[in-house]
């Protein structure tokens, strides 16, 4: 049997990357050749997000634009998987008859056996199960990241029900791993050479609420800081009201544990808040806030925040504004609301134009770049540890990495501008510039 080479597009978010890596974990090296152009791809499998209309926008795109190597390139099966097909498995096999294989959100595990069951038959195969799988430590996966940097899905789905949001019906309800089988995914990723962890989930905060075994993030936190050669730990998308006085103590006291924190808050109105079932409201947002700026005077926060939710008023929208400009967050994601069927807040009255939306987000995102752009500034002079990742895309002189405040592909970068150093590596730079998103600085001699 000869040797199938197959291309694989991950869209959307690191929790879709890493059901992208278990998918390609799963393909025998005497079966299967994992490659990066899809027009020498036998296979192509391009692995969705449908989160919110752009998206799906995006995925659709991407659909029809690798379908061209089916008709015109060596591409002999097209299979799209993840979020997409979970969610409109009926409207797109009509849709996309180039589609040969459609897989869900649970079945990444799957994937050779049902590459088999295509190939023997003719037409579209449809794998779409209730969302319900989670890999664990033993599960084959397939590193894409850098060597030195990867994400470790701590669980999976989502039982927060917030008004706006499908995750739950695309991943089903909160599932997350026995910490023992985390701490040892961890232990073998740190043994290869990874040293940043980046933990996720669709609300970290929430692991193991569903186990009841006593798994709690701070519980994993503990077993994890004792992991020799791990360097970096990163906690992405908490939940506000489940940052409890031990997470920030530990924070605060484990140095291996990054003094950044994604703390999606999407308003600051009580009443938008109320509408979109968030369990804070201004007063808890502003405590949890000054708690953990008071006892992590560096902590460097990330935020996102929704603009145009239904029934929001000119006035709700210029608080939001003022709280940006207040200058919480180090960094903040805007997003236009995006009307999805299945939602409650999709029938909900007073549906916001979009014009109005896009004119919301430009304010919000302006007034966050004056804030980025003084936090920013405030770190020249400042010695910093920075995770040096090659040689920077502005140009071939100079390296770029980056420090603890800066998570992998959302946020920005670091310049370093003297100095020699390998990939890899972890070294401490004197900031000597700044910009809105990224910073300037100089190696410090050894």
């Amino acid at each position: 049997m000869s040797v199938q080479k197959v291309s694989l597009v991950s869209l959307g978010c690191p929790k879709n990357l890493v059901d992208a890596e278990v998918m390609l974990g799963h393909l025998p090296k005497d079966r299967f050749e994992i490659i990066t152009d899809e027009a020498q791809a036998d296979i192509i499998v391009v692995n969705t997000c449908s989160f919110i209309q752009d998206a799906k926008d995006e995925s659709i795109d991407t659909i029809l634009e690798v379908a061209d190597y089916k008709k015109n390139g060596k591409c002999k099966m097209l299979v799209v998987s993840g979020c997409l097909p979970q969610r409109y498995q009926e409207e797109l096999a009509a849709e996309l008859p180039e589609v040969d294989l459609f897989m869900g959100t649970s079945e990444a595990a799957r994937i050779v056996e049902l590459l088999d069951a295509r190939a023997g038959q003719s037409g579209q195969l449809q794998a779409i199960s209730h969302p319900d799988y989670i890999y664990d430590h033993d599960t084959p996966r397939a590193q894409s990241s850098p060597f030195y940097t990867t994400y470790v899905k701590i669980a999976d789905g989502c039982s927060n029900h917030c008004s706006y949001c499908i995750i739950p019906q695309l991943r089903g309800t909160l599932r997350s791993r026995p910490v023992d089988s985390v701490v040892k995914e961890v232990g073998a990723l740190v043994a290869r050479g990874v040293k940043e962890i980046n933990l996720i989930a669709q609300d970290i905060t929430a692991y193991g609420a569903d186990r009841h075994d006593g798994a709690t993030i701070e519980g994993l936190l503990k077993e994890l800081v004792k992991i020799e050669g791990l360097s970096w730990i990163r906690l992405l998308y908490a939940y506000p009201d489940g940052i409890s006085d031990e997470l920030i103590e530990l924070m605060a006291t484990q140095e291996k544990i990054c003094n950044y924190l994604d703390l999606p808050l999407q308003h600051i109105d009580d009443h938008i808040l109320g509408l979109m079932n968030r369990r804070v409201d201004e007063a808890a947002i502003r405590a949890l806030v000054a708690r953990m700026r008071s006892r992590i005077p560096d902590l460097v926060m990330r935020t996102s925040f929704i603009v145009g939710f239904p029934g929001e008023t000119d006035i709700q929208f210029a608080k939001l504004l003022s709280f940006v400009k207040e200058g919480h967050f180090d960094r903040v994601g805007v997003f236009r609301y995006s009307r999805e069927d299945g939602t409650s807040a999709a029938t909900m009255p007073q549906q916001i134009t979009e014009p109005v939306k896009r004119s919301r987000h430009n304010a919000l995102m302006k007034a966050q770049a004056q804030v980025s752009l003084d936090k920013n500034k405030a770190m020249i002079g400042r010695r910093i540890a920075v995770l040096v990742e090659g040689v920077s895309e502005e140009s071939e002189l100079l390296l770029q990495g980056r420090s603890t405040g800066q998570a992998p592909d959302i946020d920005g970068i670091v310049l370093i501008t003297s100095g020699q150093t390998e990939v890899g590596q972890i070294i401490e730079l004197d900031i000597t510039d700044a910009s809105e998103y990224d910073l300037i600085g100089e190696m410090v001699e050894q």
